[in-house]
């Protein structure tokens, strides 16, 4: 039977701060982005390709840096495409993937039957919505969350993944602004008169957790993004998309803005940019439940 999550303290503290943070971040979205719709197939796929492009050293560095046997049953939190259940799967008894996007849920089973991986299993909700008792069959030797701590009551999520680990749970999040998170701040103002917030990081993480009675490792990493296109027509496309842009105004700022970061390869154009991120990890053997 699995402890229920301690949600007294959803609202004070460190949670209450990343709540505020997170509500202030959704607060400037005012225009619909439908590329990070995750239920739509072709987003997913393009997110897939992506991540396969730009993050191959990062992936290869995660997976190296688990501690892994035959005999792990992993569970990977915002699976999205298989970033790391795919690489993770033939290293591991089984993992249980928790994907709520139609979209990325499907490109990961694909991948599954194309590569003929029989251990990876799909739960399709938000780990919010997740009961443990009903949806899962753990424990787990190790719980992982790689860049999709998006949930608001953060503490109440932590919690959850403490109680279904019987080993490790290792968290990844971002340190500093990732390189897409800082275009929407220095475009936001221009393109359209308000204020782009930043979501909570890894400080405010790290005190949830530390508030939780939960006092975690972290090891700082280098995060890089890139975003490839085949022209440069596709390019502006998809940013003029992404910024909302409909304007021959906010058209020249954006295309302004993104011409000093445009690199020109033998297939195609690049836009990239660096930032950092963390691990955070502990142990669920160190403390008594």
């Amino acid at each position: 039977m699995y402890p229920a999550p301690d949600s007294s303290q959803k609202s004070t503290g460190w949670n209450k701060i990343w709540m505020e943070q997170q509500h202030l971040q959704e607060s400037s979205k005012h225009f619909e982005d439908s590329s990070h719709n995750w239920n739509d197939p072709e987003n997913a796929k393009r997110y897939a390709a992506n991540v396969g492009n730009e993050s191959d050293d990062r992936i290869k560095a995660t997976v190296a840096g688990l501690r892994l046997t035959k005999k792990t049953r992993v569970l990977d939190i915002g699976a999205g495409p298989g970033t790391l259940a795919i690489p993770l799967a033939p290293l591991v008894k089984d993992v249980t993937a928790i994907e709520p996007g139609a979209g990325m849920a499907a490109v990961l089973m694909e991948q599954c039957r194309v590569q003929g991986i029989i251990n990876i299993s799909c739960i399709r909700k938000r780990w919010e919505d997740i009961e443990p008792v009903q949806d899962l069959e753990g424990p787990y030797d190790l719980v992982i969350a790689s860049l999709s701590l998006t949930m608001e009551d953060i503490r109440a999520a932590l919690l959850k993944m403490d109680a279904v680990s019987c080993g490790q749970v290792c968290l990844y999040w971002f340190v500093d602004m990732p390189f897409w998170e800082r275009m929407y701040a220095d475009l936001w103002q221009p393109l359209h008169g308000s204020t782009y917030y930043s979501g909570p990081k890894t400080n405010c993480l790290f005190e949830v957790l530390y508030e939780a009675g939960i006092y975690a490792n972290v090891e700082m990493m280098r995060l890089n993004k890139e975003y490839r296109f085949s022209s440069r027509n596709e390019l502006t496309a998809f940013f003029r998309h992404r910024f909302s842009v409909t304007t021959p105004k906010q058209e020249r700022v954006l295309d302004a803005y993104l011409a000093p970061l445009v690199r020109q390869e033998h297939d195609g154009v690049v836009v990239a940019g660096n930032s950092k991120y963390a691990k955070i990890w502990w142990e669920t053997t160190d403390r008594s439940k």
